[in-house]
């Protein structure tokens, strides 16, 4: 749509002159002459149909539509400056696009991003909303996914693996003894992972789920990682999800059994981007990043129960492609 707007110009002339109330002033701020700036003014005010200004002697004085149109065109050529100022302030430099989904991202990487912007400030970095149920973008630099390696067309890098892990405050932790005290307890679910509580009362030996005493259903792990925080109840979640919150202790892991699946924690890009400085600049960093989460998990001396059924993938790279697509 073709905005119809006054001169430009002549819109600065009059801005300048009703803040300085003279059109000498205005003449000198914006480098003319005075006639230049009179006649701008004269040229804007007949666009418009009605005067801007009471011309005295030695003085300007704003009409009521002069007073009405100042204050905003001031407000708009300062907003100008600031925009003028923060694009030219911007830095041109490599771009990269991570997809990752939003749990992981609040409670993994973006905590863990000031060490890469330190080292790395020349990298403009932008975190895309992607998670393993949304499908890999074009646009993205590399995607950080849980899932068992295979997508085709892409080079997958095993970080760490899927591991499923109770986790409460300590205060409710106090009253769990036994896997079969969550009976006493509430338990968080998320709504499309309920799964997940099934496969970790197997690794505790439980032949059939708890029936507790309350459940709270969630739709995201975002929400369901914050009730944990909150003192809601016990939840079962993935260990990067709530790894800096037991180190700091403000979760615990009410029992030391974990279940994990052959399914991983992966880097996956494009063979195109393989030389892309901004990404190799990235899989080194996630690299280090990945080693020391693999850390905390032996810190934390949790119990590993035989892999569920899948073979474990291997920590090399790999590449999928079409024709030879591997399933899960």
């Amino acid at each position: 749509m073709t905005r119809q707007m006054p001169s430009l110009n002549g819109l600065r002339a009059f801005e300048a002159a009703g803040r300085h109330g003279s059109f000498k002033a205005a003449a000198e701020e914006l480098n003319v002459t005075q006639t230049a700036v009179s006649h701008m003014v004269r040229l804007l005010e007949k666009h418009l149909g009605f005067a801007l200004f009471r011309r005295h002697a030695n003085r300007l004085e704003l009409t009521d539509q002069g007073r009405a149109f100042q204050p905003g065109l001031t407000e708009a050529f300062d907003a100008i400056a600031r925009l003028s100022e923060q694009v030219g302030s911007m830095q041109a430099g490599p771009v990269l696009t991570v997809g990752v989904a939003p749990t992981l991202a609040l409670h993994w990487l973006i905590p863990r991003l000031t060490s890469f912007n330190r080292d790395h400030p020349n990298i403009e970095v932008r975190v895309a909303t992607g998670g393993a149920m949304l499908p890999l973008r074009d646009d993205w630099t590399c995607t950080v996914r849980r899932g068992a390696g295979s997508w085709p067309g892409y080079i997958a890098e095993e970080l760490f693996p899927s591991t499923l892990v109770p986790v409460c405050t300590p205060a409710i932790a106090a009253s769990l003894l036994h896997p079969r005290d969550l009976h006493t307890a509430t338990l968080i679910v998320v709504s499309h992972l309920r799964e997940q509580w099934t496969w970790w009362f197997e690794a505790a030996g439980l032949s059939a789920p708890i029936q507790p005493a309350n459940e709270v259903s969630f739709e995201s792990s975002v929400m369901a990682i914050q009730a944990v925080l909150d003192g809601v109840g016990v939840a079962v979640a993935q260990l990067p999800y709530v790894s800096d919150a037991l180190t700091a202790g403000r979760l615990v892991t009410p029992f030391p059994i974990i279940d994990q699946k052959y399914e991983g924690w992966y880097l996956a890009y494009r063979p195109i981007r393989e030389k892309d400085p901004a990404l190799l600049a990235f899989r080194n960093w996630l690299h280090g990043e990945a080693e020391s989460q693999r850390q905390v998990h032996k810190r934390l001396g949790l119990t590993r129960p035989l892999m569920r059924s899948g073979t474990p993938k291997s920590r090399s790279p790999t590449i999928v492609t079409p024709r030879k697509s591997q399933k899960k």
